[in-house]
């Protein structure tokens, strides 16, 4: 399954466009809205000596695309330089214990950043009680967003399974000949590239709503401690991505493109902020909805791909259930690795 670098530039400038949609809406939006009510963030900032300043954000935004950039580009090469580090080769215990950490950063993003973010915009005070607080709009469409990763992630398997079999001129009977073992090592590849791909559309859509925000924020106070968040979100979600990446045995070139892709997203969301931060308001009408939703999506997929294709695969796979030791190290990784993020949640 290999999504051409074509189809990942469309996929950006679409979720860009309508991320950056209510910029053009704002002055439309404000004037429909309570002032007082949606600026109590603000004035509570403005109590504690948070005060917007564009020139110390804007340096902030800056520090905040170099050092995001460089853990993101360290995160996801980490496992793809095992040829380097031996150690991180995909049949090691310390890749096994590596990749059940990122996973639980992953999980942990799913769960206490993105869809605590996604209950905060749908059920904001800046939209009507009805439809927003009178229904779990947050809730409903992650779970329809993991029923819909369930989908493709099962099609996507089914297509290209037999897409293969066709191609290389396998019947039935090639099963009895000795063939069998080579087909599921095909098909196990096969699973990889499909989790690999996935994994980081989810990863480039909540990347995008992030960068976005922090771009549009003026507020010093807001951006400092979210650096450091996700910088560790990067580094960490990149190992994981990184990992799915070796395992999928990809060439040069598709291993350069999603590298590129991970690596840039929130740097070029944050540059993108920069550029509509004298006309995105985070707290329009249209920006809550859009990026509510938005953020809920990428919750159920995150969560899904890292329950399911991740922590599930692994743990109910060979190598950690002939292991009881290892398994036990990797449970203590993943809850270290959830625990870490969700720390984090404290300052972002």
């Amino acid at each position: 399954m290999a999504i051409s670098s074509k189809l990942y530039v469309v996929i950006l400038l679409v979720l860009i466009l309508i991320v950056s949609f209510p910029s053009r809406t704002k002055s439309e939006s404000e004037n429909n809205i309570n002032e007082t009510k949606c600026g109590s963030n603000n004035t509570d900032r403005q109590r504690q000596g948070c005060t917007n300043n564009k020139n110390e954000a804007l340096k902030w935004k800056l520090i905040a695309i170099a050092s995001i950039l460089m853990t993101s580009i360290t995160g996801v090469c980490l496992p793809l330089l095992s040829r380097i580090i031996p150690g991180l080769q995909p049949d090691t215990n310390l890749f096994v214990l590596v990749k059940a950490f990122a996973s639980g950063v992953i999980l942990a993003t799913g769960y206490m950043h993105v869809l605590p973010d996604s209950f905060d915009c749908l059920r904001s005070e800046c939209l009507p009680d009805k439809p927003w607080r009178k229904f779990p709009f947050t809730t409903f469409v992650a779970m329809l967003s993991a029923v819909l990763t369930l989908s493709v992630d099962s099609y996507a398997m089914s297509y290209f399974n037999k897409k293969h079999k066709l191609e290389s001129g396998e019947t039935q009977n090639s099963l009895v000949h000795g063939e069998a073992k080579c087909d599921d090592k095909s098909s196990q590849l096969l699973r990889y590239r499909v989790v690999a791909q996935v994994l980081e559309l989810g990863i480039i859509v909540h990347s995008v709503v992030i960068g976005l925000s922090m771009g549009a924020s003026d507020n010093p106070c807001t951006i400092r401690p979210l650096v450091a968040a996700i910088c560790f979100h990067q580094l960490f979600e990149g190992m994981g991505l990184g990992g799915c990446i070796l395992q999928a045995e990809y060439g040069m070139r598709m291993k350069a493109m999603l590298v590129l892709f991970f690596s840039i997203t929130t740097p070029f969301g944050i540059g993108i902020g920069i550029g509509l931060s004298n006309v995105y308001s985070e707290n329009s009408p249209t920006a809550l909805i859009v990026v509510g939703l938005l953020n809920a999506c990428s919750a159920g997929l995150l969560n899904y791909m890292a329950l399911v294709d991740l922590l599930a695969s692994d743990f109910m796979g060979p190598k950690l259930q002939n292991n009881m030791k290892l398994q036990s190290w990797a449970y203590l990784a993943v809850l270290l690795g959830a625990g870490g993020m969700s720390v984090m949640a404290i300052w972002a």
